[in-house]
């Protein structure tokens, strides 16, 4: 490998490996995270998995519809942000029960997001793989303290979804994306789904904090955004340095470099 992209592999692990969307939160609310949990109602748990499965579903379908090709050689990451951030002053200040509106929309623009920042990476948005590529951002989520690392860590997120990737990939190629529960999509959603609803109740959480409000949303959502956006920028270097040197040598160098 080259100087240079010795130093891409080790800027890809620093973003993948980073501490959780807990951590980064924590910060903002101002008290123990475990503490903001306590603000969400019990039957909110099942209800964010349903919101998460209908949004990542939701996303997918409008991305494969809208994205189209573009010769910047950068992404557009701080539109994004602003885009998100006003959904989510808009859904602080209306509390928990705007979550259903405005997690839709916010992973949409966060899919588009990812999208743009593949493509900034040389990816082809055209192509299926691609696509999928960007869904699988939302199962990285980063980790945590609590986190078993032979669960969390980059490579085994990415083998734990293989197997529903490579049969997603396949039945879309034969029968298209739109066709009503398409079981490859449903199983690959449904594995993304119950990692990325983890982030999504922490943001709602976080978002449940009394003194949060519309202000406090829109930062929680630019915390959200930037977070998802750096798992994008490590996850497609990744598959950049795989394309050139081969996913097996540097899947090597990566857990090689791990602390």
């Amino acid at each position: 490998m080259t100087p240079a992209d010795l130093v891409r592999l080790k800027y890809a692990k620093d973003l993948l490996e980073n501490p959780g969307l807990a951590a980064k939160l924590t910060n903002v609310i101002g008290q123990p995270f475990e503490k903001a949990f306590d603000y969400l109602p019990a039957k909110w748990s099942g209800a964010i998995q349903n919101i998460t499965k209908k949004s990542l579903t939701h996303a997918l379908d409008a991305a494969v519809k809208t994205i189209h090709h573009s010769e910047k050689n950068h992404s557009s990451n701080t539109l994004h942000k602003f885009l998100v951030a006003a959904s989510g002053g808009i859904g602080g200040a209306f509390g928990l029960p705007a979550l259903a509106i405005e997690l839709p929309a916010t992973t949409v623009i966060m899919f588009r997001s990812i999208a743009d920042i593949a493509r900034s990476e040389g990816e082809d948005v055209q192509q299926i793989e691609t696509r999928l590529a960007c869904l699988e951002v939302f199962a990285l989520g980063g980790g945590s303290e609590k986190d078993n690392a032979a669960e969390s860590g980059y490579y085994a997120v990415k083998t734990l979804l293989a197997k529903q990737v490579s049969e997603a990939a396949k039945y879309i190629v034969e029968k298209g994306i739109a066709e009503e529960g398409a079981p490859a999509l449903i199983r690959l959603i449904a594995a993304i789904a119950s990692r990325f609803g983890v982030t999504v109740s922490q943001k709602a959480a976080a978002s449940a904090v009394p003194v949060i409000g519309a202000a406090g949303g829109a930062l929680i959502n630019s915390i959200f955004m930037d977070h998802f956006q750096n798992m994008a920028r490590g996850h497609f270097i990744m598959r950049s340095l795989e394309r050139k040197y081969g996913s097996e040598t540097i899947q090597r160098r990566y857990l090689v470099s791990m602390p």
